[in-house]
């Protein structure tokens, strides 16, 4: 229990995919507009990262590892995260379409996001030795999680800046990604938790 609960502050805070990692920088600028939006991105990040992880670490485990197929992980991971991308989609325009027209192209570049297929390899070399599938689900679960704190947060301080007055050069992506800098600056405070 321990152990898993040191995986999930290590996966959502210390090595924060966007903020220390750097993965999944597209959706991170893109989608953190308003708030609203970038919470179904989280989401539907959390659902993609979650279940792939689950996936992943089972075809790993018990298809690929005793077929001796490990040249391979990058491509059946990619296949598994777009067919969970393309799950996704088809539930999003059916029930929820206004979130789907927010997303826009960002929700099927979910696909290509570095973070997701990051998870799945990260998890692979992370050598855990026993309890591989719930240590990988966990990890990815709270590795969402941590994404979702990171788009969120950003998306309440560019909310904010709409309402301030910048230079004329630093309006736009050169305030972001300033404001982005600091909160990464910030997030290695989280670096100092022993465990």
């Amino acid at each position: 229990m321990y152990e898993l609960v040191v995986i999930a502050v290590t996966s959502s805070l210390i090595s924060n995919v966007v903020l220390s990692q750097f993965l999944g920088l597209c959706p991170f600028l893109g989608v953190s507009r308003k708030v609203d939006t970038a919470f179904g991105m989280g989401m539907a990040l959390t659902f993609v990262l979650t279940i792939a992880s689950l996936v992943c670490a089972c075809l790993y485990q018990f298809v690929i590892l005793p077929l001796d197929l490990e040249y391979l992980n990058t491509i059946i991971f990619i296949l598994v995260i777009a067919m969970l991308v393309q799950f996704v989609e088809m539930v999003l325009k059916k029930f929820m379409p206004a979130l789907y027209q927010a997303l826009g192209i960002y929700l099927p570049l979910i696909t290509t996001n570095c973070a997701v297929l990051g998870v799945a390899i990260n998890n692979v070399s992370a050598g855990y030795k026993d309890h591989f599938v719930l240590k990988s689900t966990v990890t990815g679960l709270f590795t969402a999680i941590g994404f979702t704190i990171a788009i969120v947060l950003m998306a309440g301080i560019r909310e904010k800046m709409e309402y301030n007055d910048f230079p004329e050069s630093f309006k736009g992506m050169p305030m972001v990604l300033l404001s982005s800098a600091l909160m990464a600056i910030a997030f290695v405070g989280f670096s100092g938790i022993s465990f």
